[in-house]
This record gives C-alpha cells, sequence and structure tokens, in this order.
C-alpha cells in the first residue's frame, strides 16, 4: 500500500527513543521529511543522525522540553524554517513517575499535568496554523490502553491520559470540517526504555528482578509477549499518513488484546 507520505512533514515530540523513535523512523522509511525533538541535545542529534543514516531522508533533530511553552516556539519555528510547513504532529511525553495514589504529593500531580496533558495542549496549539495550510493534516496523540484498563500503581497515568483522550476526540469533532484529523493509539505493554524503569520498580517493591516482572507482564497477552516498538511505529505510520483519510476520532489500543472489556 502507498501510504502516500512521501515529502509530508511530520514533526514527532519526544523522539530520542521508544515508541517516538520508532515512529518518526517509519515516517522517515515511507518518505517523510521528519522532525524529532527531546530534552537532551546528544540524545536527540544522536537519534535524528541515526534515523538520516538508515533512510538517507533528512531529519531535523531539535533539543526542546515539551513542558516549556518556549521550548515548543522555538521548536516550531526550526520546523518551518527547516521544511516550510507541516503535514503530521505526533504528540508524546516521557510517562509520568509510578506511584500510588497515597505516594504522590500535589506538585507531582501539577508536574505530570504539565507533562502529560499541557504538552499535548501546547503542540497542537503552535501546530494548527501549519496543519490549516496542508492538505493532508493529521494529528496523533499518543497515550495508554490504561485509559480503558487502569494499571497498579500507575495513578497519574491513568488518570491524566484520559484528559488527553478527551481533549483528541474534541478536537476531531471540532475541527473536522476543516479537514484536520485527530487520533489516538493506546499503547499496551511495549518493549520500551519506559517499560524497563517500570519493570525496575516493580522488582524493587517486589522483591524480584526485571526479568520476572517482564515475563509476568508479557503473560497477561494473549501473544504471551509484549509489542514491539517496530508493531507500534506500524499503526502510527499508517494513522498518520493519507491513506487513513477518513479516520478520525479513533482511539485505538495497539496492546496484544491485553485489554479485556468488549468497548
Amino acid at each position: 500500500m502507498d501510504l502516500q507520505l512521501d515529502n509530508r512533514i511530520a514533526l514527532v515530540a519526544a523522539a530520542s527513543q521508544g515508541l517516538g523513535y520508532a515512529t518518526a523512523l517509519q515516517l522517515s522509511r515511507e518518505g517523510a521529511l521528519v522532525a524529532i525533538c527531546s530534552r537532551n541535545e546528544a540524545r536527540i542529534a544522536a537519534a535524528a543522525d541515526a534515523i538520516s543514516t538508515e533512510t538517507g531522508r533528512p531529519v531535523l533533530g531539535v533539543r526542546a522540553d515539551v513542558t516549556r511553552p518556549e521550548d515548543i516556539q522555538h521548536l516550531f519555528e526550526r520546523v518551518i524554517e527547516e521544511y516550510g510547513g507541516l503535514d503530521i504532529l505526533v504528540t508524546n511525553a516521557g510517562g509520568p513517575p509510578s506511584g500510588s495514589f497515597e505516594e504522590i504529593t500535589e506538585e507531582m500531580w501539577r508536574e505530570a499535568i504539565d507533562l502529560t496533558l499541557m504538552s499535548a495542549v501546547r503542540l497542537i496549539r503552535a501546530a494548527l496554523p501549519h496543519l490549516r495550510q496542508s492538505s493532508v493534516p493529521a494529528v496523533l496523540t499518543i497515550t495508554s490502553y490504561s485509559v480503558k484498563q487502569p494499571i497498579p500503581n500507575l495513578v497519574l497515568s491513568n488518570s491524566i491520559r484520559m484528559a488527553v483522550i478527551g481533549l483528541t476526540k474534541t478536537l476531531a469533532l471540532e475541527l473536522g470540517h476543516e479537514g484536520i484529523r485527530f487520533n489516538s493509539i493506546l499503547p499496551g505493554w511495549t518493549e520500551t526504555e519506559r517499560v524497563h524503569d517500570l519493570m525496575e520498580a516493580r522488582a524493587q517493591r517486589n522483591g524480584t528482578s526485571i526479568e520476572e516482572e517482564l515475563a509476568k507482564q508479557s503473560a497477561a497477552s494473549p501473544f504471551g509477549r509484549m509489542a514491539t516498538p517496530q508493531e507500534f511505529a506500524n499503526v502510527a505510520t499508517f494513522l498518520c499518513s493519507p491513506a487513513a483519510s477518513y479516520l478520525t476520532g479513533v482511539m485505538l489500543p495497539v496492546d496484544g488484546g491485553m485489554y479485556k472489556g468488549t468497548l
């Protein structure tokens, strides 16, 4: 299938590793002009170089902290200066810390809201003027299957990602008449650095090893394993592409069947 992504301009936030990196790489493989950002300048430069080396396509790496409005403004200035427009935005950020409700302080709540919700709000606000100039505008938010089935000890993620889902669905309705598509992927457990950190925290709490916790979590999937970042990226790239032109307001679990509900 031709995803019609050749020379489309895509910005993927928090893409020095994990799901963001995998998505940026796949978009580049499909011919898109990709921009990526991360808080760490060395890591985002290395990620941009790695993607460009593999695909032979230009990749713009920008140091930007998505919790800082001034960094987001600078990020978009660089993207427009480099590529002249924007067709696709993928909002993404590192996950908030794990912990039970009584372990989470008010400051941690504020920081998690800024990281998980307000980063998406600010990225979308900055992107809209440019997306309105595109013939194939699309926004993808990366959330979690925890919005359907809360995950133990992740009260921040369980709670705040639901707000991102509400934002995504609302914007699909509000801006559909302008042709701007808004979708979200709800990933399940995937082999990323973030998941490794969560498994390490579980192991410390339970007196087990990371390997044991990974095995237990993998067993919750009908496939008996976690997803690979590439499996996520394949779906993300399709949803962002003009080939998915009649898909908007979709909240799609990519979780290997880990969500046990029917709706």
